[in-house]
């Protein structure tokens, strides 16, 4: 009897621990067989050089700066425009914003031109998506238009909620006017809090409700884009919705800048909390990234120059990608990428089905930041007006040229990132062949623009 009854306890633990290893096993199997939610961040007005991963010293950003040692930090990449919306409608179409007469940021509703935005295509990123069985969400800011046919929903996202603006009060949750902009899809709404962390707030419940199923939510955070009201000050925030320079008196500090930062950073913690307490962080691709340069609060060294400018400070921007067991950890890539290339990497990595009619402009990086394929020489373009000047620039391998009202520039990337050497003068050829590129271009998305072909 003892003898058969040390036999029979191991045989029935035996028994469990083989159940257990084959209910993992198939449960590891299903779970590689799901297509991958993606979780793309991004950020507004951040600088080069405002996190720990990127060289701050005065910036706490531990979830970001993890991020970044779990997957690929790029150094050389950048956002489609010097602006908001003109980035975000090169994210959300993949192809560059000129194509849509869409160059400077929109104003605000009730102004003129506010009636403008983006009309839906069809072959839009979340539109994409949703086609492919994606549940679709933005959560934070729009700014590509008021109207039903400018809408996140008209686009393809089945939930928004956030700002439709470019900038708003983080406490009132209203524009420079005074008047309300928060909305939920179509629908105006109240609520009480901080913008930021309303933003995470939100996109945690997006993911908690569609963890069972393939998802890909657009968090887009407003910070630190002024006004520059710092977290859990709401009775010092004292520029309503206002832009301070640092001529104004009792302007923002600094410190103010660093705290918005630094409270991103913490809702960048609890989305990824969440994806871990729910079992899908490994299925899930995250990418953080910046819609344009800082403004002058930020730290964009050692680059050149801020927002609303061609300059590398106006135009490159931190940018992080995780995706657990494809992109190895703690890897560093100077591929040169933009936004509009982070589209089509989403579009690859879920297996969606691109019409040719879509004729996207970027390209898909996973191959290359997984190192399976070589890195590839790129050519970009930017361009931009502010008041009567405009800017223009061209990076093609090495070599960026910058047209900055009547001057001319040409400056090698690999040997001078903070664009102080100036080598027109002893690359004239480089000049012209560059200048060149950028006059095709501009025939390119001018007549296209103007036609309507779309």
């Amino acid at each position: 009897m003892t003898f058969r009854a040390r036999v029979r306890v191991p045989l029935v633990w035996c028994g469990l621990l083989v159940w257990c290893a084959v209910a993992t096993s198939a449960s590891a199997q299903s779970r590689a067989g799901l297509r991958p939610n993606v979780v793309l961040i991004i950020t507004d007005d951040m600088g080069w050089a405002d996190l720990g991963s990127y060289g701050a010293t005065d910036v706490r950003t531990p979830h970001i700066d993890k991020l970044a040692r779990d997957g690929v930090r790029f150094t050389d990449f950048y956002a489609n425009a010097v602006l908001c919306t003109p980035t975000r409608a090169g994210l959300i179409t993949g192809r560059y914003q000129q194509r849509y007469g869409i160059e400077a940021a929109l104003p605000s509703e009730g102004a003129s031109g506010g009636e403008n935005g983006l009309t839906a295509t069809g072959f839009s990123l979340p539109q994409l998506l949703k086609s492919n069985g994606y549940a679709t969400g933005l959560v934070g800011k729009w700014h590509l238009g008021y109207k039903a046919q400018h809408s996140p929903g008209a686009h393809g996202f089945d939930y928004f909620f956030g700002l439709k603006s470019g900038y708003h009060d983080y406490y009132t949750h209203t524009g420079r006017d005074g008047k309300p902009d928060l909305w939920e899809n179509d629908r105006q709404v109240t609520r009480t809090g901080y913008s930021t962390d309303l933003i995470t707030e939100q996109s945690v419940r997006f993911i908690q409700q569609h963890a069972d199923k393939s998802f890909f939510l657009d968090v887009a955070y407003n910070a630190p884009h002024w006004p520059f009201q710092p977290p859990d000050q709401p009775s010092v925030a004292r520029d309503s919705a206002r832009f301070l320079t640092a001529a104004d008196s009792a302007t923002s500090t600094r410190a103010d800048y660093v705290a918005m930062v630094e409270r991103v950073d913490r809702g960048v913690g609890e989305l990824m909390r969440t994806l871990d307490s729910l079992g899908i962080a490994d299925n899930t691709i995250v990418i953080f990234t910046n819609d344009n340069g800082g403004e002058w609060l930020s730290n964009s060294g050692p680059l050149f120059h801020r927002k609303w400018t061609v300059w590398e400070g106006g135009i490159r921007v931190p940018t992080i990608v995780r995706w657990t067991g494809r992109i190895p950890a703690g890897r560093v890539s100077s591929q040169v990428g933009i936004t509009m290339d982070l589209t089509a990497s989403v579009l690859e990595a879920t297996g969606t089905v691109v019409p040719a009619a879509a004729r996207l402009e970027g390209i898909n990086l996973f191959p290359i930041v997984e190192g399976r394929t070589p890195q590839v020489e790129r050519t970009l373009f930017w361009r931009t007006s502010v008041g009567q000047r405009t800017q223009k620039a061209v990076r093609r391998g090495d070599w960026k040229l910058v047209v900055d009202g009547t001057h001319v520039f040409v400056y090698n990337m690999r040997l001078d990132v903070g664009e102080r050497a100036d080598l027109t003068q002893s690359q004239p050829e480089i000049a012209r062949s560059l200048r060149q590129l950028i006059a095709q271009w501009e025939r390119d998305v001018d007549g296209e623009a103007s036609s309507g072909r779309r």
